[in-house]
């Protein structure tokens, strides 16, 4: 997402735009993950990983297990549902492999996994301290692959199972004042391109879901309002819907709304028109 913290954390071929209602999308495609089985999301104390959350609890089915650094609002997003909690800051030392053990041994297996937790940085690259380019890059791109790298092996072996990355439209194109975040996203986005094709025919997917501007805590945190009159931002909830449509319609790719995949188009087919634009409308 697109959005500007001094420091924050959140969080198929074919583009398509989430808008479902729960329970509207029910009609599941081959290789997509089945409630019933095991289902880990981190970053779900607040923001995206908590609609996520609360979104797979009303689809039922799933065994929950809720990643966040937050313990009361962690347990928060859990009450009512069967779902476990495990509160960790993902940045720790040796965090994924305890996060993912503690998951096998609440609910026997993950077949879902969704990657929601992240960090932002707002303001000049030229004056991000060193340490919060580290911490961005540690959180938002290495304890993701981490954690992936860890559930995968176990997917592959059952010939079932999905991965979903949160990333940013800020991946796509690039934000000003965000760079490092945005280069983080951006790695995100080509991680999940490239080991989609190392997954071809193993009955397991990757997914990317693209947001762009997403109402949630992140701005209330980094100090600053979002003063843009456009775009407007898009409740979280929306984000877990396209969540949703990724896993039961085994989609590769989702824009949240679906007009933000645009941007990249013209950035792609036109750089030159794409950067006047960007200047004069940042």
């Amino acid at each position: 997402m697109p959005h500007a913290p001094s420091r924050a954390r959140s969080d198929s071929g074919t583009s398509v735009e989430a808008s479902a209602a729960p329970g509207a999308v029910r009609r599941r495609a081959a290789g997509a993950a089945a409630p019933g089985g095991g289902a880990l999301v981190t970053g779900a104390s607040s923001g995206i990983g908590a609609a996520v959350a609360r979104r797979l609890a009303e689809e039922g089915g799933w065994r929950l297990v809720l990643n966040g650094r937050d313990r009361a609002r962690l347990e928060e997003v859990a009450r009512g549902t069967s779902a476990v909690v495990w509160p960790a800051d993902l940045s720790d030392r040796d965090a994924e492999r305890r996060l993912v053990e503690f998951a096998l041994d609440s609910v026997g297996r993950v077949d879902l996994l969704v990657a929601g937790a992240g960090i932002g940085w707002a303001g000049p690259f030229s004056t991000m301290p060193q340490h919060a380019i580290d911490e961005v890059f540690e959180v938002d791109v290495l304890a993701t692959l981490r954690l992936v790298r860890l559930v995968l092996p176990q997917m592959i072996e059952r010939g079932t199972g999905r991965v979903v990355l949160i990333g940013s439209l800020a991946g796509t194109v690039g934000v000003r004042d965000e760079a490092v975040y945005s280069a983080a996203k951006a790695a995100l986005g080509t991680f999940a391109d490239a080991v989609r094709h190392e997954l071809r025919g193993t009955g397991v997917g990757i997914s990317h879901v693209v947001p762009g501007v997403v109402d949630t805590p992140f701005f209330d945190r980094r100090g600053v309002p979002y003063r843009r009159s456009w775009p407007r931002p898009v409740p979280a909830s929306r984000v877990a819907d396209a969540v949703w449509e990724a896993v039961c319609r085994d989609r590769d790719e989702v824009y949240v709304p679906g007009w933000t995949r645009l941007p990249g188009r013209v950035r792609g087919m036109a750089p030159a028109l794409y950067r006047r634009l960007a200047a004069r409308f940042g």
